[in-house]
């Protein structure tokens, strides 16, 4: 039997949870999505971290943090399909709790900007700390889901190679 962290990490999907997420399209389209967001976000950071160091490409750094937004929201609404997909429920399922409430943090500093952007009430220097703020939240979930799937991987193996060894 393996160790605690292992038992804990085999416990995110039951045999069904596994089954229902490997041939499910949504698992796909996650998958598709969560570099996608990276890479805008990646993008994204530069030309905020450009606008705060020079002053210039308030445009450019602006459309990039509508862009990463918007990637934002397509991703947590196909992940609460994934997740009732796969679990039953749109969100907050007891594998993904902390992730869940965490991504709920993340897209309220999203909004947050967005509304500074609309009414201009902070202008351009806190709408780029409010998005440095969002991006750091993001960078926190996203550390949350891939530790989270790394653990689920590991104990996958984990528990396929005991059913080798107790069907040799």
């Amino acid at each position: 039997m393996g160790d605690h962290h292992t038992q804990a990490a085999a416990a995110l999907y039951t045999p069904e949870q596994r089954k229902r997420r490997d041939e499910s399209v949504w698992t796909l389209v996650q998958g598709l999505l969560a570099p996608l967001q990276f890479l805008v976000f990646l993008v994204s950071l530069a030309l905020v971290l450009r606008f705060l160091a020079t002053g210039e490409g308030y445009a450019a750094a602006t459309w990039s943090i509508v862009v990463k937004t918007g990637v934002l929201y397509t991703i947590m609404i196909t992940g609460a399909i994934w997740e009732k997909v796969v679990f039953g429920q749109y969100l907050f399922a007891p594998a993904f709790f902390w992730e869940d409430v965490v991504s709920f943090g993340v897209i309220a500093l999203h909004t947050w900007y967005l509304y500074a952007l609309w009414t201009g009430a902070y202008g351009a220097s806190a709408e780029m700390a409010i998005a440095l703020a969002a991006y750091l939240a993001y960078v926190v979930n996203a550390g949350q889901f891939l530790w989270k799937l790394r653990m689920a991987r590991l104990a996958a193996e984990a528990a396929d190679a005991d059913a080798a060894r107790e069907a040799a």
